[in-house]
């Protein structure tokens, strides 16, 4: 009986595109911004080539200490609102005829078309005094004047949940339109009502969907640069923003390259913790 037959060169000729993409687009990059965040800032001039730790020894500062929280806690809010609000509305549109999916998907991927840009400078106009949301409350009768709601933290949050919203429904449309819907009729059959069968059947059979999702568009808000700019205050840039801040304004290119490092780090680290979440649903099922 003989064995398989061994692998030659022309066997790994598909992964040689992928592995030349991966190294020219990111790995260089990647090794080169790693060397940049160990050189010495020259207040004359760039900086210089040096191997020092001082732009690292900054993380442990109070300001980036502060910077860094709100772009966590912010990319957990954000991560959370759209997982709550996608996951029973997703359920609801795998349940629907196969057409009005379509027609409902179409509408979503239009969404992803919008950029940054469009998307800030959208809830801009929603949200200023002249020509904003305040202006119909006004019409009813409900605000005495037309007001700014931005720059605020509310502003540059519900942005950023409706850049992220159509990313996180069409991650969970796959695993909830395989869901085997049955189950929740076994509950009600029991006696559960149609919520407490949804959050005790639904929720958990799906965790680990939940789980990913969570983690995924995390990483999608936490890179978020321009909506913070655009409808916040200082104080609400994220870290995306203090690094352009510091490498084009500052010209602080070194601290600027160590900041990216850690946030390049911290985005590999979740995405391969939804590759491992991932892999233990697959080995389940």
């Amino acid at each position: 009986m003989s064995g398989p037959a061994p692998q030659s060169v022309k066997d790994y000729g598909p992964l040689l595109y992928p592995a030349l993409m991966l190294l020219v687009f990111f790995a260089i990059p990647f090794g080169i911004m790693i060397a940049v965040s160990f050189f010495q800032r020259d207040p004359a001039g760039f900086y210089s080539v040096d191997f020092v730790f001082s732009n690292y020894e900054r993380f442990i500062s109070s300001f980036f200490g502060k910077v860094l929280s709100f772009s966590i806690a912010l990319a957990v809010l954000v991560s959370i609102i759209c997982t709550v609000i996608s996951f029973p509305f997703t359920y609801l549109l795998t349940r629907l005829k196969r057409r009005t999916q379509v027609y409902w998907l179409v509408g979503i991927l239009s969404v992803l078309s919008l950029s940054e840009v469009i998307i800030g400078f959208s809830w801009s106009s929603l949200f200023s005094k002249t020509a904003g949301l305040t202006n119909i409350l006004v019409s009813l009768g409900i605000m005495d004047s037309p007001t700014s709601l931005y720059p605020s933290f509310g502003a540059v949050l519900t942005a950023m949940v409706y850049q992220a919203l159509p990313y996180t429904i069409l991650v969970l449309y796959p695993s909830l339109a395989r869901f085997d819907s049955s189950y929740l009729e076994a509950a009600k059959t029991m006696g559960a009502s149609p919520v407490r069968a949804f959050m005790n059947v639904m929720v958990p059979v799906q965790r680990n969907t939940l789980i990913a999702t969570l983690i995924m568009v995390f990483v999608f808000a936490l890179g978020s640069y321009l909506l913070p700019q655009i409808l916040g205050r200082p104080q609400h840039w994220t870290l995306s923003v203090l690094i352009t801040d510091q490498a084009i304004y500052q010209s602080n290119m070194p601290f600027a390259a160590a900041m990216a490092v850690f946030l390049v780090l911290i985005s590999l680290a979740l995405i391969g913790l939804t590759l491992l979440v991932g892999r233990e649903e697959k080995v389940k099922t």
